[in-house]
């Protein structure tokens, strides 16, 4: 990969409209310092300096794509709550379209507390409710996707799966269907309820707990030859053109029908792995979009997933930082 063919992939970026499906939530932060234990157990006590809430889970792939130039469309259900109309309202703050997103009288909007004391994230508190989204919550869901379809040009479709009950079988069903009659590449980020219904897509990018979840193997992380194996089974059982496994300190592995490439990992100091996942089905998705081969668009997700993992709490990609990083690493190739 040349550096005028990365800058290109780069600029082309900014033509591109993202469909976003799947589970958002708000990322509750409490920062403050520690210096002391409580009298009453021994724990931590934590002088709050600070709090913010930001957009999570599928909202921070939107996030991603958005600071990597593209123009996002978010589409998912949050509760008729105050989170809700707080996540609504980041989303208006972002200048996102908030078309896609369905309100319920039925679940709660999935919160994340987190705790971070300095520097250090010491608890989380989850508020949510993970059973699927009801037929009444999922024909207007599906309606809202249909509009968007019909009147946006959709460069690709990312379903992002958080297990939280926002996509199921039949939202799965529908998004296979209509991408192949407007032929729009679909890329997941599965999770073990859902496996065995993403079939006939474009690629889908699993963890290393994920995927031995998911084809029901036991693998040692680092087992590279083991791991493509299985990779190579689902994609073949599910007619998955392309696979992609994220295997932490192992860094990588891009799977195709005919040839698969393992890359390591560059040795950073870690910060947070939160969000990293949603960086990297971001980056991969946009990367192809504009024109990469999938190896190609893997050495890149693996790097933008890095660069986010130095950073405290859930953060996205920062486009600058990840094109001087790829220039950097093509130098030393």
């Amino acid at each position: 990969m040349t550096q005028k063919e990365l800058k290109a992939a780069f600029e082309k970026f900014n033509d591109l409209n993202i469909l976003i499906i799947g589970d958002v939530m708000v990322d509750a932060y409490l920062f403050g310092t520690v210096d002391r234990i409580s009298p009453e157990a021994p724990v931590p006590v934590v002088a709050v300096t600070g709090r913010n809430s930001r957009m999570g889970g599928a909202a921070n792939v939107a996030l991603n794509v958005k600071a990597l130039g593209a123009n996002p469309i978010l589409c998912s259900v949050v509760g008729k709550d105050v989170r809700g109309i707080e996540f609504v309202d980041l989303m208006k703050k972002e200048d996102m379209i908030i078309d896609g997103i369905q309100v319920s009288n039925h679940r709660p909007t999935t919160t994340k507390f987190r705790i971070v004391g300095n520097n250090v994230q010491m608890l989380r508190v989850d508020e949510e409710n993970i059973y699927p989204i009801s037929s009444y919550e999922e024909r207007p869901l599906i309606k809202k996707i249909q509009k968007i379809i019909e009147t946006t040009k959709i460069d690709v479709i990312i379903l992002e799966d958080y297990d939280k009950g926002c996509i199921t079988e039949n939202i799965i069903e529908y998004v296979t269907d209509v991408s192949e009659k407007y032929n729009i590449p679909v890329t997941v980020d599965p999770k073990r309820r859902n496996f065995d219904y993403y079939k006939d897509l474009t690629l889908v990018k699993p963890n290393f707990k994920e995927l031995i979840e998911g084809v029901g193997t036991h693998i040692e992380n680092g087992d590279i030859q083991a791991i493509k194996f299985a990779m190579m089974d689902l994609m073949k059982r599910n007619n998955i053109k392309i696979g992609m496994v994220t295997l932490s300190e192992h860094g990588v592995l891009i799977c195709e029908r005919n040839t698969q490439m393992h890359i390591p990992a560059i040795v950073r100091n870690i910060a947070d792995v939160s969000g990293a996942g949603d960086t990297v089905i971001s980056t991969l998705s946009l990367a192809m979009a504009a024109g990469l081969s999938a190896q190609k668009s893997a050495l890149l997700a693996n790097l933008a997933g890095g660069l986010v993992c130095e950073e405290v709490g859930v953060v996205p990609v920062n486009k600058e930082h990840l094109l001087k990083e790829a220039f950097s690493v093509l130098k030393k190739a």
